[in-house]
């Protein structure tokens, strides 16, 4: 496997697998084993203790990260009128209720779709397309809105969703390896304190089981996450 390469190997030899890191060495050991040739992503993965096939256990939410992923995010919004010349002031990439027949069409140059509810029963036809590619919009995710602006501004800003998979885990982006180590701790730790928040009522025993750290590239590096459980 590609991944198990040279370069892997030595990253990985530095990293003690029994070891649970605090989120600075953590950090520090990710971006030290960051050498690829690109500039690669930083993403932590949450092992929760939930079951996700309880809807009382479902745990999905949104983070506005305070730097940002470090990804230049394309953004949709389907609105007309007031909203849609609002959606274009604040950055929108792509604005028009005409987008909704391109999405038909197989068009999907985008990352996140933001919509007026006036025209969800329109976009509720394409689930099967959008669904599986996480670009439906939702209320939960302030996805779904007459706040077009403020959407657009938040996710231009670094906001990102999350949710639980099928098997209680949940991954996502927290930056660039090339971001300063702080700026790296601060949004790791926003992430986290937001999935603390976001415990549902109906999870029992130890809610955050574990974390792990990772760039593209490199190894895994496990967090101490007791200050969080």
């Amino acid at each position: 496997m590609p991944l198990q390469g040279k370069r892997f190997r030595k990253a990985a030899e530095g990293v003690d697998q029994a070891r649970e890191y605090a989120a600075g060495d953590a950090v520090d050991m990710v971006k030290k084993s960051a050498t690829a040739k690109f500039n690669e992503t930083v993403d932590i993965a949450v092992r929760l203790g939930v079951d996700p096939r309880h809807a009382d256990q479902v745990v999905r939410g949104t983070v506005v990260l305070p730097h940002g992923t470090g990804k230049a995010v394309k953004v949709l919004v389907i609105a007309q009128g007031d909203r849609a010349r609002e959606a274009e002031a604040a950055g929108a990439d792509y604005v028009g209720i005409e987008y909704l027949q391109k999405l038909k069409d197989g068009w999907l140059d985008c990352d996140v779709i933001v919509a007026t509810p006036d025209v969800m029963g329109q976009l509720g036809a394409l689930g099967r397309v959008l669904g599986p590619r996480g670009l439906m919009p939702n209320p939960k995710a302030g996805t779904v809105t007459m706040d077009v602006a403020k959407a657009v501004k938040e996710i231009k800003a670094g906001k990102i969703e999350f949710r639980v998979d099928k098997t209680g885990n949940v991954h996502a982006p927290i930056g660039k390896a090339s971001f300063e180590a702080a700026q790296l701790v601060e949004n790791l730790q926003a992430f986290l304190d937001t999935i603390v928040r976001a415990k549902p009522s109906a999870a029992k025993g130890t809610y955050l089981r574990s974390a792990t750290l990772s760039s593209t590239m490199g190894p895994g590096v496990r967090l101490d996450t007791a200050g969080y459980r």
